[in-house]
């Protein structure tokens, strides 16, 4: 990840809306939520929810997808594994007791923990 890159996201998710919204796509895991659904459970407008996803979409934060007439949202983990990448990858000089955080790789929907 470039540093432009990394600024866009920080900045996407410098918004305790922007950020609860990706935490909890994050959360859910790869099925994402429809809109209707991450609007109820954010208890925002519709249009300040569009508003604030289109933020997160143009840092690659989040995917969506129309799957009929609903617009399910997925968070994108290779990009939040990108930023938290750029943001360790010199972590304590490469000390060999401090690495960098791990990837997140969530579980198939319906995968057993």
């Amino acid at each position: 990840m470039e540093t432009p890159d990394a600024l866009l996201a920080l900045s996407a998710l410098s918004h305790d809306s922007r950020l609860a919204a990706f935490r909890r796509l994050v959360q859910v895991g790869p099925g994402g939520l429809s809109v209707g659904e991450l609007r109820e459970y954010l208890d925002l407008p519709p249009a300040t929810l569009s508003s604030h996803l289109n933020v997160l979409r143009s840092a690659s934060l989040v995917e969506d997808q129309r799957e009929g007439r609903v617009i399910r949202v997925r968070a994108n983990y290779r990009q939040m594994n990108a930023l938290l990448a750029y943001l360790t990858e010199n972590c304590c000089a490469g000390a060999a007791d401090c690495g960098p955080a791990s990837a997140c790789t969530p579980r198939k929907p319906g995968a057993k923990p």
